[in-house]
C-alpha cells in the first residue's frame, strides 16, 4: 500500500484522527500512524494534518501518502545469538547480560539487532522503523532472560497486541527472577506507583504523582530469604510479574518499597553499604557480578499465526546462579 484516500462517515463525525486510522488502516500500528501524522504524509483536503488528536468532521476526505520502505541503517554483525526457538514468524532469544537491544545513543552498533539484520536477513518487522526492526518488547541491557522479536509485520502487530494487554486479559505470560536487599513485611503483593522520567536525566526513571507519570503495576512473591553474616534475613530472592511494561519498572518499583535489586548501579547506589552485612564469599560474589541480578526466566504467548501458546523458561545464567548459590551456602 503506497497511499490510502478516505471519506469519513457521519458515524465517525467527531473521532480523532489516529484512531479513526488505526481502525480504517489495521495493517499500521499507532505509532507508526502517529509517525506518519506528525511528519505530514496524512492531509485532510488540502491540507496537511500534523495532530494526531485532530476531530474529524463527517465528509472529510483523509489521504494518506506512505513514503517507500526504507532498509534498517544498522549494519548486520556476526553476533552469537542463543535462539531458544525460531519459525518463520518470530524468534525468541535468551539475551545475555551485556547486550544492548537496539542502536541508542552510545551504542551505534554491537547491538541485538546488528545480530538480527545478520541471522535473520532482510526478514525482520518493519513496523518499528528503521532502528528498531522486530522490536516488541526491551529488555535493559544489564537484565539477562528471555526476548521475543518478530519477523514480519504480521506477527508484530499480534506480539504487539499481547504486550500492550500485558496478560490483564490476554494469553502473555512473563516471570522475572530478582536478588534484591531485605525482605519485604508482606511475602507478596502488588506494587502500584507511576512512573515518567527523571527529569533532565533521560537515563533514569522516577516515581511520580499526577498525569504526568504513566501508571505501573508490579505483582511480586519472595521465594527465598539469605540469611547475611550476623544470621539475621540480608536479601531475598523474588518473583516478578509485570501487568505493565515501563522502563526500569522492576528495578525501580523494587527500591520504591525499600528494596533494590542487588548490583543495580541506579536505583540500589543508596543500598552499597549493606554489603557489609553479606559473608565474605556473598561479597566477593556480588563485586563479581557487574551488573543488576534481573532475569528474564519465563516468556509465554499465544503465536500470533498459529494461535499455539507458546512458553519457554531459561534459567539463571551462571553468574546470578553464582550468587544465589554463595548466598544460600553461606554462614
Amino acid at each position: 500500500m503506497d497511499a490510502a484516500d478516505f471519506t469519513i462517515d457521519p458515524a465517525d463525525h467527531g473521532a480523532r484522527l489516529d484512531k479513526t486510522l488505526a481502525r480504517l488502516l489495521p495493517d499500521l500500528s499507532r505509532s507508526r500512524l502517529k509517525e506518519l501524522i506528525l511528519a505530514g504524509a496524512v492531509r485532510i483536503g488540502a491540507a496537511a494534518a500534523t495532530d494526531p488528536a485532530q476531530k474529524l468532521k463527517a465528509g472529510d476526505r483523509i489521504q494518506l501518502d506512505l513514503p517507500p520502505p526504507t532498509e534498517a541503517t544498522p549494519a548486520p554483525q556476526a553476533i552469537a545469538l542463543s535462539i531458544v526457538h525460531e519459525d518463520d514468524d518470530l524468534i525468541v532469544i535468551d539475551k545475555p547480560a551485556g547486550l544492548v537491544v537496539h542502536p541508542a545513543a552510545g551504542h551505534a552498533d554491537g547491538t541485538l539487532v546488528n545480530a538480527l539484520l545478520h541471522h535473520c536477513g532482510a526478514s525482520l518487522s518493519g513496523i518499528n522503523g528503521v532502528l528498531r526492526p522486530g522490536i516488541v518488547h526491551r529488555l535493559d541491557k544489564d537484565t539477562s532472560g528471555l526476548i521475543v522479536v518478530a519477523k514480519n509485520d504480521r506477527a508484530h502487530k499480534g506480539l504487539a497486541a499481547q504486550f500492550a494487554d500485558h496478560g490483564r486479559t490476554g494469553p502473555l505470560e512473563r516471570r522475572y527472577v530478582a536478588l534484591c536487599w531485605g525482605v519485604p513485611e508482606r511475602r507478596h503483593g502488588t506494587i502500584d506507583a507511576a512512573i515518567a522520567r527523571a527529569g533532565i536525566q533521560r537515563d533514569r526513571m522516577a516515581i511520580v504523582s499526577g498525569e504526568r507519570g504513566r501508571f505501573a503495576i508490579t505483582h511480586f512473591e519472595v521465594v527465598e530469604v539469605f540469611s547475611g553474616a550476623d544470621g539475621t534475613p540480608a536479601a531475598c530472592l523474588v518473583h516478578c510479574r509485570l501487568e505493565t511494561g515501563r522502563t526500569h519498572q522492576i528495578r525501580l518499583h523494587m527500591a520504591h518499597i525499600g528494596h533494590p535489586v542487588l548490583g543495580d548501579p541506579v536505583y540500589g547506589t543508596g543500598f552499597k553499604t549493606k554489603a557489609h552485612r553479606l559473608t565474605p564469599a556473598a561479597r566477593e560474589a556480588l563485586t563479581a557480578l557487574h551488573r543488576q541480578a534481573l532475569h528474564a526466566a519465563e516468556l509465554g504467548f499465544e503465536h500470533p499465526v498459529t494461535g499455539a501458546f507458546l512458553a519457554f523458561e531459561s534459567p539463571l545464567p551462571a553468574d546470578l546462579a553464582h550468587l544465589v548459590d554463595v548466598l544460600r551456602h553461606s554462614r
